[in-house]
């Protein structure tokens, strides 16, 4: 498409010349016709109009032959002078000749071109028997501002060209942003899957295994576990949906993907889903962790006040996957998460007493080792620190410091 477009261009600018050769060259035998009145110059006759389309016609190909179009028509003006025809009838081709020069070639040449035009004009004022200074102001004159006119032309379109490829750049550097843009959100949503499964399937996990292990001696755990089960996975599919949700904004907002069945400006019947998961929800999650078998203790210290979802989420999701490798991992042991709202960072402590290195039970899935990646990610996206390490006196403590005051709420 690219090579048609200049394929058209060069077609449109060989047309413009021509047009250009042809009607300098009937301009200059109508105005040769008859010579200045008084002078020496005799009028234009066959000889004349042959020269005076020697003159002009290789303009046509002023654009790929600039040098050779300025030699053939800067000669066969010189031919014209002496033949004794009137030198101005032919002086704009020339002068055309040495604009595109200058236009499109390096300054030596447009310098040269312009002295050996001058020099010309020169021939033709001494012919005339004109002044002397005259001639010279004329032979001086009208060479510069043609080759002075082609070097703005020059600079002007090299401008050009380079304003066009910085735009294409800033183009392409434009939707390599919105590239990386798109893959960063496709690896967050994917962390957030990664996340809500992991935990919900750990819970689930424990829960039914310990279902099956006291379905016979302890049905009334047995039907608890399995209540655990039933709760934990409504919760996960409602945050799935809620995912998908985020990734259907056109559909919502009526974008060009938008569902066409509510073209007619009816809302679609919205479905509502939770908010989302904060600070003010690991209440919840301590609870359903306890109910999995590692007790957990929540507690608040400072004045809880509210933050940008981003800085909520990201709180949420390490301490969710905290927890769920102690579930994993450390059982049986507990848990203690402390939430310290200080005046400049958001500090978050998750500690457990249990045995790390113990083997996992039967039903009990390894780690993918996504979680402390992500959980760095997380706090790193938002300016925080994790410090992760074993602790002295048992067991793990992770550590989240999120600096809240940059990111308050209004």
């Amino acid at each position: 498409m690219e090579r048609t477009g200049q394929l058209i261009g060069r077609r449109q600018r060989w047309f413009l010349d021509v047009a250009l050769a042809v009607a300098f060259t009937v301009v200059a035998v109508l105005f040769g016709r008859e010579p200045e009145p008084g002078s020496q110059w005799q009028p234009q006759d066959a000889l004349g109009i042959a020269i005076t389309c020697l003159v002009n016609a290789p303009l046509a190909a002023r654009r790929r032959l600039p040098l050779v179009v300025f030699a053939l028509s800067s000669s066969a003006w010189a031919l014209f002078i002496t033949l004794d025809y009137w030198p101005v009838v032919n002086s704009m081709g020339p002068f055309l000749a040495l604009y595109t020069v200058a236009s499109l070639r390096p300054l030596r040449p447009a310098v040269v071109c312009a002295v050996v035009m001058g020099a010309v004009w020169v021939y033709a004022g001494w012919r005339a028997g004109q002044p002397t200074p005259a001639v010279f102001a004329q032979a001086v004159v009208f060479p510069t501002v043609g080759c002075r006119f082609g070097v703005a032309a020059r600079v002007s379109a090299h401008r050009a060209d380079r304003l066009a490829e910085l735009a294409e750049q800033l183009r392409r550097e434009q939707q390599d942003r919105m590239r990386r843009a798109v893959a960063e959100e496709q690896r967050r949503i994917a962390r957030e899957l990664h996340d809500v499964v992991a935990h919900h399937m750990s819970v689930i996990n424990v829960q039914g295994g310990l279902a099956s292990y006291v379905f016979d001696s302890a049905p009334e755990t047995a039907r608890s576990a399995i209540r655990t089960i039933n709760e934990t996975s409504h919760e996960v599919l409602g945050e799935l949906r809620r995912m998908l949700t985020l990734l259907r904004t056109d559909a919502d907002t009526g974008g060009p993907h938008a569902d066409p069945r509510h073209a007619d400006g009816d809302a679609p019947e919205s479905t509502p889903y939770t908010p989302m998961p904060g600070v003010s929800r690991l209440g919840e999650m301590a609870e359903r962790i306890t109910a999995a078998g590692v007790p957990v203790d929540l507690h608040i210290r400072g004045a809880p006040r509210p933050l940008t979802p981003g800085i909520e989420l990201c709180a949420y999701r390490v301490v969710q996957e905290a927890l769920t490798n102690v579930l994993k991992h450390a059982r049986p042991a507990n848990a203690t998460v402390v939430v310290s709202y200080d005046p400049r960072e958001l500090t978050i402590t998750v500690t457990d007493g249990g045995r790390p290195h113990r083997s996992l039970p039967d039903n009990v899935p390894p780690s993918s080792g996504h979680g402390l990646i992500g959980m760095r990610e997380r706090a790193r996206l938002y300016g925080g620190t994790l410090d992760v390490g074993r602790r002295a006196e048992g067991g793990f403590r992770v550590r989240l410091v999120l600096p809240a005051w940059l990111y308050a709420a209004s």
